[in-house]
């Protein structure tokens, strides 16, 4: 890989990192409603990519259910999620949807896992756990559990979305923020109240975060991590990504001052082996995957 190339690809994962704590900020230390700021995003996404909206690809009722999949309904349970969880430990819990895609990609696609890529489930699901699991409690984090369900929703997109073709990036997104947005502001308008007053009590950081979350994560820095995976093997590129979630541990640990103790050490890289092991194995849909897991966006 050529080093420009190289260099650019940490830029995209700095930044995916650097969006997850600044979506923890929103729901959490703002306050705004998780729901509403997944519409707001969306909303601003579907504007400024408009132009890309026709034609529509097809299968017609596919792409609505890939949109809704790794859009609306991935986005909002993550939101949630972070509402009460860390970005550490939600960055940690989102690998899950590289196994899920793994074993959906075998139900769906036809694909075939052996050994090596057995042991990557296995040890990814077993970081996880012991990054969600409350030894203190006995139970498991609500919020690590939307994250779950955020990772299994986009991991279905994922693989649906390999049996479109000749779908481009900003047409992509186009899709994603039209249809995401509705279903979404509905959502909102019936489970969230006061989004509005509470929006611009926040004021310009929060309208920065939208505008950074949708324009620079979304529009830029996803229609990048496309060309590259275009230029270069995905065996190249998938375990490199890796960075994502590395950098959102160090930056939820020095900016939001995440607890990070032994367990979570050894369950985040016990979970991480097994993401490189299952990236490292050649497969149909892990780009695609890499990109959904890596925005916690």
């Amino acid at each position: 890989m050529a080093l420009r190339d190289f260099a650019f690809l940490m830029l995209v994962c700095l930044v995916w990192a650097s969006n997850n704590i600044i979506s923890k900020f929103v729901v959490s230390h703002m306050d705004v409603p998780p729901l509403f700021y997944a519409a707001f995003r969306f909303a601003v996404v579907a504007a400024v990519v408009f132009p890309w909206l026709r034609p529509m690809p097809r299968p017609r009722w596919r792409l609505v259910g890939v949109a809704l999949l790794m859009g609306g309904g991935s986005f909002a349970f993550t939101f949630m999620g972070l509402k009460s969880s860390t970005p550490s430990a939600a960055a940690v819990v989102m690998q899950l949807g590289v196994p899920m895609t793994t074993v959906l990609s075998v139900v769906m696609l036809g694909e075939r896992i052996r050994w090596r890529r057995g042991l990557g489930i296995v040890l990814t699901l077993a970081g996880a756990l012991a990054v969600m699991w409350d030894p203190h409690g006995f139970r498991v984090s609500p919020g690590l559990l939307y994250i779950v369900l955020s990772s299994f929703l986009g991991s279905l997109g994922a693989v649906m979305m390999k049996q479109m073709e000749g779908v481009k990036p900003l047409q992509f997104q186009a899709w994603v923020g039209a249809l995401s947005f509705p279903p979404l502001a509905a959502a909102s308008a019936i489970f969230e109240t006061n989004q509005i007053p509470i929006a611009l009590a926040a004021g310009w950081p929060f309208l920065a975060a939208v505008l950074f979350s949708a324009l620079v994560v979304s529009v830029l820095a996803h229609t990048a991590y496309y060309a590259l995976i275009q230029r270069y093997e995905a065996n190249l590129i998938s375990p490199l990504t890796l960075v994502t979630p590395l950098a959102t541990i160090g930056l939820g640990v020095l900016v939001t001052h995440d607890p990070f103790d032994a367990r979570m050490a050894v369950g985040s890289l016990v979970a991480l082996a097994g993401v490189l092991i299952i990236a490292l194995r050649p497969n149909q849909v892990m780009p695609l995957l890499l990109a959904v897991r890596n925005r916690i966006q």
